[in-house]
């Protein structure tokens, strides 16, 4: 294991913003005592990025705000010190009361934290600015005309557009990446010297994540903050980090230089975040020459998929204005062909993968099916004659925690489908499921437990096993890894294409992560406001696009290379 530095040669106390020494954070449980953190120690340098790596449960975001003393009621810090650089001397931050004034003028004043989900650290009763105005008042004795001002400048300076009229707009007016610069405005309003990022891109799509990034950087270097970044995405460290600390089972198992953890890595887990990286950098399905991808039979086929919302006819005459979620969409797919749809979040496409399931009517347009009974126009059949059709299509979720019921073991969800319309039960369906799991590689005497017993990753192949149930043809999966860890995510990538291949399946696949679509599919197909503007095979439209919409797309994909950034010389994209 690598030792952080704790004393480089050369460095002035004024490098050093705040030192972590040998930190541990326990959390106390019904029947044992969770380590979560154990000794960790690093060190956050003025003007510095400092990327916390490790994936989920590695313990990087609870040692996060650990630094804030803002960990739940459960969790004690164990051992260690939090040494806040100060003109009077050391603050050791562990040590301070949490109802003290001076732990109450570092959280959101000396510290400023972006939290990872806008949504739920907003209010949703109270304007974006009234929100900004309390964190100014509060922390820098402002009145309300002067934190009016001053949040106005904030929302400027973080990119928001006409601050003057969104000062007064509330959290769901805002977009994704609105909200994100809004928790960033509301961050940096107290002048903070420390700025900690808690994975503030993984619910964005790959050009504001861009976007944002580059934001929170200018921002850090104008203001020569420290920063602590805390992500799972290695393209993202290799974009931005200065240093980087990798996390596992609590512990900091490598510390370094970005270009020697990219390029001299010496954990075995270090080692292993960046092969399943570099792996989805790849095409797995590259065997196929450009020439026979798409040359088989088609077994669906989307004609002029539309689908409007909000066109109505006004009180008063007129008509209110529609708004066009897919607009003309076209494609076929073919047997044993996995069909990326890519683009930015409000781009269509999960309203696609649903109309083509009509679990969304379309407005017009056609959806055919050639099934081993001959054509279906799927848009004509009746609720009835779906459950046929949705025999052989099936849908796998985005979310593997939120898709799976918590009241019902994993057999009776695995077997759901199977009772329901094939009408079997007892020993027949259980040996179904035992089956079932088994192919999705999980051990079939774990069927009578919940989903609260498994992991993220093993919930999705719960997931996949209940789409395979009824031996389909297609399967839709609608971002089916985003909430997935990389090392998991290729794992479950990996499963699907060797079920395919034992299966003869075909798929849809719906992502904004485009390196998941290169080394997943044999076409993509790019979205842009509901027209599919260009599709094609993978390694073209990944390599050589022709719209200057999927150029600036494919060139803001973080590239795991510290030495070759892509996102510094993106193309960027304007309507």
């Amino acid at each position: 294991m690598t030792k952080p530095d704790l004393g480089t040669e050369g460095e002035t106390r004024d490098d050093v913003a705040l030192s972590v020494e040998n930190l541990s954070l326990d959390f106390k449980l019904r029947t044992e005592i969770l380590h979560a953190a154990r000794d960790v120690s690093f060190k956050l340098r003025r003007g510095k990025t400092l990327c916390l790596v490790g994936e989920s449960g590695s313990g990087k975001s609870v040692t996060a705000r650990a630094l804030m003393r803002i960990i739940d009621s459960n969790g004690i810090i164990a051992n260690g010190r939090i040494l806040l650089d100060d003109p009077k001397g050391k603050i050791d931050i562990a040590q301070l009361d949490e109802r003290s004034k001076d732990l109450l003028a570092i959280r959101g004043g000396r510290i400023g934290l972006i939290f990872q989900e806008p949504m739920s650290s907003l209010s949703p009763v109270h304007t974006i600015g009234s929100q900004i105005i309390e964190a100014l008042r509060l922390h820098r004795n402002m009145s309300k005309a002067e934190a009016r001002a001053e949040t106005i400048e904030l929302l400027r300076q973080v990119e928001i557009p006409n601050p003057d009229k969104m000062i007064d707009r509330y959290t769901f007016e805002f977009s994704g990446g609105m909200r994100q610069r809004a928790m960033i405005a509301m961050a940096l309003s107290a002048n903070p010297e420390i700025l900690i990022a808690d994975e503030p891109t993984t619910a964005l799509d790959v050009t504001t994540q861009a976007e944002i990034l580059d934001l929170i950087k200018r921002l850090q270097v104008s203001r020569g903050m420290a920063m602590l970044l805390i992500t799972h995405d290695m393209g993202v460290v290799a974009e931005v980090a200065d240093e980087v600390a990798v996390m596992h089972y609590g512990r900091i198992v490598e510390f370094g230089s970005v270009d020697d953890i990219f390029y001299e890595p010496k954990h075995d887990y270090t080692k292993r975040l960046l092969n399943s990286t570099v792996k989805l950098e790849q095409n797995r399905r590259s065997t196929k020459r450009d020439s026979e991808v798409g040359t088989g039979k088609v077994i669906l086929s989307a004609r002029n998929l539309s689908k409007l919302y909000g066109a109505s006819t006004a009180w008063f005459g007129g008509s209110t204005h529609a708004i066009k979620a897919v607009d003309d969409v076209s494609f076929d797919l073919h047997a044993g062909e996995n069909l990326g749809i890519v683009g930015e979040s409000g781009s269509g496409k999960t309203t696609l993968g649903r109309m083509l399931l009509r679990i969304i009517e379309p407005t017009s347009g056609s959806v055919m099916f050639n099934g081993d009974n001959g054509p279906l126009d799927v848009t004509k059949l009746s609720k009835r004659q779906l459950r046929d059709y949705y025999s052989e299509v099936r849908l796998v979720f985005q979310d593997p925690f939120a898709s799976l019921n918590p009241r019902m073991t994993v057999r009776d969800i695995v077997g759901d489908p199977l009772r329901v319309t094939k009408k079997i039960g007892g020993k027949a369906l259980d040996d179904r499921v035992c089956e079932l799991l088994s192919l999705v590689g999980l051990d079939p005497s774990t069927r009578e437990r919940y989903p609260h017993a498994f992991s993220g990753g093993q919930r999705q192949r719960i997931g996949i096993a209940r789409s395979l149930a009824l031996d389909p043809k297609i399967i839709i999966a609608d971002e089916a890894t985003a909430a997935l860890d990389v090392s998991i995510r290729s794992q479950v990538l990996d499963l699907l294409l060797d079920i395919q291949k034992r299966l003869g399946l075909s798929f849809v696949f719906i992502s904004h992560d485009i390196s998941v679509v290169r080394y997943f599919c044999d076409r993509v197909g790019v979205m842009h406001r509901g027209k599919l503007v260009e599709i094609g095979p993978t390694e073209e439209i990944c390599t050589a696009p022709k719209q200057l919409y999927t150029q600036s797309l494919i060139s803001a994909v973080p590239n795991p290379d510290p030495r070759n950034k892509r996102m510094l010389h993106r193309t960027r994209f304007k309507d």
